[in-house]
């Protein structure tokens, strides 16, 4: 059984910085042209006194937050009438 919560974990600082940036400007990107695309890089950090094994298991937890998710994948936003 695992012990959970006894992790020294004591903060989490997440910083996003929203940029827009030109596709042909963009290493990994599929499109490289004049669009335009929108560039959030993210900052984590973590206080505590974390063993680097801790560390990679709460960072690929954060990978798996719906929000991290949505945010790495394209996003088509329609605004609806209100019913």
């Amino acid at each position: 059984m695992r012990a959970r919560g006894k992790w020294p974990l004591e903060s989490v600082v997440v910083r996003l910085t929203h940029s827009r940036v030109y596709a042909k400007d963009c290493l990994d990107c599929v499109v490289r042209d004049d669009t335009l695309l929108d560039r959030i890089d993210t900052a984590v950090q973590l206080s505590g006194a974390l063993t680097p094994e801790q560390e990679q298991k709460l960072m690929e937890v954060a990978h798996k937050c719906p929000v991290h998710r949505t945010l790495k994948s394209q996003i088509d936003i329609r605004e609806v009438p209100v019913s």
